[in-house]
Protein backbone atom coordinates (compact mmCIF):
# COMPACT_ATOMS: atom_id res chain seq x y z
CA UNK A 1 0.00 0.00 0.00
CA UNK A 2 1.49 3.40 -0.96
CA UNK A 3 1.84 6.18 1.84
CA UNK A 4 -0.36 9.06 1.96
CA UNK A 5 1.21 12.89 2.94
CA UNK A 6 -0.89 14.76 5.58
CA UNK A 7 -1.18 18.43 4.57
CA UNK A 8 1.33 20.50 5.81
CA UNK A 9 -0.09 23.01 8.53
CA UNK A 10 1.14 26.64 9.37
CA UNK A 11 2.08 27.37 12.70
CA UNK A 12 3.84 30.26 14.59
CA UNK A 13 7.40 30.17 15.32
CA UNK A 14 7.54 29.71 18.86
CA UNK A 15 4.78 26.66 18.28
CA UNK A 16 7.27 24.89 16.08
CA UNK A 17 10.05 25.92 18.21
CA UNK A 18 8.01 24.32 21.52
CA UNK A 19 7.40 21.16 19.61
CA UNK A 20 11.28 20.97 18.73
CA UNK A 21 11.89 21.19 22.37
CA UNK A 22 8.99 18.53 23.10
CA UNK A 23 10.85 16.22 20.90
CA UNK A 24 12.53 12.92 22.11
CA UNK A 25 16.14 12.01 21.70
CA UNK A 26 15.93 10.95 18.27
CA UNK A 27 12.65 11.10 17.38
CA UNK A 28 11.51 12.94 14.43
CA UNK A 29 9.03 16.32 14.07
CA UNK A 30 7.44 13.92 11.21
CA UNK A 31 7.16 11.11 13.37
CA UNK A 32 5.89 12.69 16.48
CA UNK A 33 3.24 14.45 14.18
CA UNK A 34 2.08 10.93 13.10
CA UNK A 35 1.85 9.70 16.59
CA UNK A 36 -0.19 12.22 17.67
CA UNK A 37 -2.47 12.46 15.16
CA UNK A 38 -2.81 8.29 15.53
CA UNK A 39 -3.44 9.16 19.45
CA UNK A 40 -6.07 11.54 18.30
CA UNK A 41 -7.82 9.51 16.32
CA UNK A 42 -8.11 6.76 18.70
CA UNK A 43 -9.26 9.21 21.37
CA UNK A 44 -12.18 10.30 19.02
CA UNK A 45 -12.98 6.72 18.43
CA UNK A 46 -13.31 6.30 21.83
CA UNK A 47 -15.36 9.12 22.54
CA UNK A 48 -17.47 8.52 20.24
CA UNK A 49 -18.12 5.08 21.30
CA UNK A 50 -18.50 6.87 24.84
CA UNK A 51 -21.79 9.29 23.59
CA UNK A 52 -23.56 6.31 21.50
CA UNK A 53 -23.42 4.21 24.86
CA UNK A 54 -24.98 6.99 26.69
CA UNK A 55 -27.46 7.46 23.89
CA UNK A 56 -27.82 4.01 23.64
CA UNK A 57 -28.24 3.98 27.90
CA UNK A 58 -30.49 6.96 27.74
CA UNK A 59 -33.11 5.59 25.41
CA UNK A 60 -33.15 2.22 27.42
CA UNK A 61 -34.45 4.32 30.14
CA UNK A 62 -36.72 6.46 28.45
CA UNK A 63 -38.14 3.34 27.14
CA UNK A 64 -38.02 0.87 30.12
CA UNK A 65 -37.67 3.58 32.86
CA UNK A 66 -35.31 2.12 34.39
CA UNK A 67 -32.01 2.79 35.93
CA UNK A 68 -29.34 2.26 38.37
CA UNK A 69 -28.88 5.09 40.91
CA UNK A 70 -25.72 7.04 40.86
CA UNK A 71 -23.94 6.03 44.37
CA UNK A 72 -24.20 2.51 43.07
CA UNK A 73 -22.52 3.26 39.55
CA UNK A 74 -20.01 4.86 41.76
CA UNK A 75 -19.82 2.25 44.42
CA UNK A 76 -18.64 -0.23 41.22
CA UNK A 77 -16.25 2.22 39.72
CA UNK A 78 -14.16 2.58 42.95
CA UNK A 79 -14.07 -0.86 43.22
CA UNK A 80 -13.21 -1.12 39.55
CA UNK A 81 -10.57 1.01 40.37
CA UNK A 82 -9.44 -0.36 43.26
CA UNK A 83 -9.04 -3.73 42.25
CA UNK A 84 -6.98 -2.42 38.88
CA UNK A 85 -4.56 -0.44 41.30
CA UNK A 86 -4.20 -3.44 43.48
CA UNK A 87 -3.46 -5.69 40.72
CA UNK A 88 -0.64 -2.76 39.59
CA UNK A 89 0.92 -2.90 43.01
CA UNK A 90 -0.34 0.85 43.72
Amino acid sequence: MKTAVIPQVRVEPELRTQLEAALQPGETLSGFVEATVRSAIEFRRMQTRFHERGQTAWENHERQGVSIPADEVLLKLQAKLDAKRKQLGG
